[in-house]
């Protein structure tokens, strides 16, 4: 099933674009996508335990259920003052 990844700040600097189209099994969770993409993007690595993740534009964890069509967009913290 296809979805679509965003990629803010500093990911999208590791992923080399602010988003992309991908296939993923039927079925996935948040939990699977990470892993594909810590395999594709090892640099990812280094923001996997602070990295926020939003299904839909609403935050969820790794056990959530992805659906075909799905936007799913990675949050690397932000600092600012």
């Amino acid at each position: 099933m296809k979805i679509k990844a965003l990629f803010f700040a500093s990911c999208r600097d590791i992923v080399g674009n602010r988003e992309m189209a991908l296939d993923i099994e039927e079925g996935s969770r948040v939990k699977e996508l990470r892993k594909k993409l810590l395999a594709n993007y090892p640099r990812l690595a280094t923001l996997d335990e602070v990295l926020s993740i939003a299904v839909n534009s609403e935050y969820v964890d790794d056990t959530t259920l992805l659906n075909p069509g799905d936007e799913v967009a990675f949050i690397p913290p932000v600092s600012g003052g």
